[in-house]
């Protein structure tokens, strides 16, 4: 098992993954500290387990938008084998997304 270093506001964290997806990994840890500096120049440094929630939950409205878009794809007719791929793949990232959302953030009740 791999182990990757992420930086998200300042602070690093070091998560496992599986061989091959450090790359996407770390680039996923880059959106996520690209959002937290953006909710940091609107709110302020609130800490950061109440950045990462709010990042969470910006990012599975992000989710939830695109479910909603595939489902009108899909309920088009057109490109519906290509929305069922995407559909599958949106949720596999979604599941790995918020299981180092919820690692990062136990880390964080320990520090």
């Amino acid at each position: 098992m791999a182990q990757v270093t992420v930086t998200i506001n300042d602070r690093r964290y070091n998560v496992a993954c599986d061989d091959g997806q450090e790359a996407h990994l770390t680039r996923l840890g880059a959106y996520i500290d690209r959002r937290v500096s953006e909710l940091v120049a609107a709110v302020g440094q609130i800490g950061d387990a109440k950045l990462l929630v709010m990042v969470s939950l910006l990012v599975a409205d992000e989710l939830s938008d695109a479910y909603a878009e595939m489902e009108t794809m899909k309920s088009g007719g057109k490109g519906a084998a290509a929305a069922a791929a995407a559909e599958l793949r949106l949720g596999e990232s979604l599941e790995k997304l918020s299981e180092r959302i919820e690692s990062i953030a136990e880390s964080l009740e320990h520090t």
